[in-house]
């Protein structure tokens, strides 16, 4: 029963058996090779235009390389007040942006509202230099707490972050996940709704090591390409992940993982909203499920064996708890089994 993050998860067979096979032999590095190439070109293909893919390490490297390209003196970068990118990656975004800092945004269910977009704009204009400028928004898609932006809720704040001279980025970990739950394209999902920048993440499904990205207008590449050298991120064997990223798309394998980890996580939030011993925190949307238990309950299912989180209390959850009560998390992964559900679900309920 292990639901403490789909990065605990393994990798995908099709992606272990690509890496196997691209091991031998020689081939060009720094992402030269054809495979590199091809891999470029797949990326291309996906988003239904020209694009720059950038290979990466880890997520925070993608997200701190996005927002350092936005960056300019007294920059600041606006982004949910409990994203990732405040919360999560021990101030390497800021790092990265060189003394440049992240303001917090608010809204309901994890995600950044207009409103709270709007007020943080408005502060800006006119600009006034002691406050610092504006320089990017960035969304995560899905959320740090499991829910997903609309085409339309991402078009509303990219319109308004552009409108303000703002670049827009998406922190993608569970791009696929965010994906399959709105049923639309990556384009729908990315620059036909105003995103300049993306964070694409397979590692959390499916993928060994593969973070990448992504650019939308090409005359970002080269400064983009200076930053990542000089941040240690540019792979000299780059042909293992770009092998992972091929084997990834190759038969929808990356769509297939995201749907599959949904649905686990879809029957886990019904198994937890229909007992008596825990209650959902709020809607499960793509493949992290929050759970409201005491500590009696929460007891009980570690002794049985359940492996998850306890998470702190957003800012956006008006429900009193009980003292004894928290908030918990539990993530699915495409190795999340229909059995690993059900044993979960039969020790809340024993």
């Amino acid at each position: 029963m292990q639901f403490s993050s789909d990065n605990w998860a393994g990798a995908s067979p099709q992606i272990s058996q690509a890496l196997v096979e691209n091991g031998a032999g020689f081939a060009s590095a720094y992402g030269t090779n054809e495979l590199d190439k091809a891999v470029e070109a797949r990326f291309s293909a996906l988003f239904e235009r020209e694009v720059t893919v950038l290979t990466v390490s880890t997520g925070t490297a993608a997200n701190s390389l996005a927002l350092a390209l936005a960056m300019k003196p007294g920059g600041i970068a606006l982004a949910y007040r409990e994203a990732h990118v405040i919360e999560d990656e021990c101030g390497a975004p800021e790092f990265f942006m060189g003394a440049g800092r992240i303001e917090p945004l608010d809204g309901d269910d994890g995600k950044i509202s207009s409103g709270s977009l709007g007020a943080a704009l408005k502060r800006f204009d006119p600009p006034f230099l002691h406050h610092g400028r504006a320089t990017a928004l960035t969304m995560t898609q899905s959320s740090e707490v499991g829910t997903v932006y609309r085409p339309q809720e991402i078009s509303q704040l990219s319109a308004m972050a552009r409108d303000a001279g703002l670049a827009v980025h998406m922190d993608g970990a569970r791009f696929a996940n965010a994906l399959v739950s709105l049923a639309v394209t990556p384009a729908e999902m990315t620059w036909k709704s105003g995103i300049d920048m993306v964070s694409f993440g397979g590692t959390k499904n499916g993928c060994w090591c593969a973070e990448a990205l992504i650019l939308f207008d090409p005359s970002l590449r080269e400064n983009a390409e200076y930053l990542r050298k000089r941040s240690g991120q540019l792979f000299s064997k780059n042909r293992f992940v770009s092998a992972q990223w091929m084997a990834y798309f190759e038969n929808d394998l990356w769509l297939d993982n995201a749907r599959h980890s949904n649905a686990m996580a879809k029957a886990l939030a019904e198994g937890i909203g229909a007992s008596d011993h825990a209650r959902l925190a709020w809607n499960c949307e793509a493949n992290e499920v929050f759970m409201i238990a005491n500590r009696t309950t929460e007891a009980k299912l570690r002794t049985a064996g359940a492996k998850f989180h306890e998470w702190n209390r957003p800012a956006f959850l008006k429900e009193n708890l009980a003292g004894d009560e928290a908030v918990f998390r539990l993530v699915t992964s495409f190795a999340t089994t229909s059995q690993h559900v059900s044993e979960f679900v039969e020790a809340l309920n024993a």
